[in-house]
């Protein structure tokens, strides 16, 4: 359980620091985290957009776009940095909570797969 407890910990410190992805890049003047470039962003750096991701950049959009609420864009770096923390916890909770229900639903299928076994053995019925 101590382990548990020290994971949780870890993602809660994760999630109050996710606010530095915005304050690091005005620092160091890198401009936007890899990988994460607008299309706008893309063709200022190789001078053109690929066809394929023209084609499909608007097959997905963020739940949270830019990791903020909207009516908060723009409203200084204290609406922002919370509107991180908001958005690393809704992720976070979504992965733990599909973790969780994979994880059930797996313990449960080996369960029955091991009561099936047990009973086979129980009744001779074993080969």
């Amino acid at each position: 359980m101590k382990g548990t407890k020290r994971l949780w910990w870890g993602l809660i410190l994760l999630i109050l620091i996710s606010p530095l992805g915005l304050v690091l890049p005005e620092v160091f003047k890198s401009g936007p985290a890899w990988g994460e470039w607008s299309l706008a962003e893309i063709e200022k750096m190789l001078g053109f957009i690929p066809a394929g991701l023209r084609k499909f950049a608007d097959l997905w959009s963020a739940p949270v776009p830019d990791y903020n609420l909207k009516n908060w864009e723009g409203q200084g770096l204290a609406k922002s940095s919370l509107g991180y923390i908001l958005s690393s916890g809704l992720g976070v909770g979504i992965i733990v909570m599909v973790t969780f229900l994979l994880g059930r639903l797996l313990s449960k299928r080996n369960h029955d797969k091991a009561d099936d076994d047990q009973h086979y053995s129980d009744n001779g019925l074993d080969s």
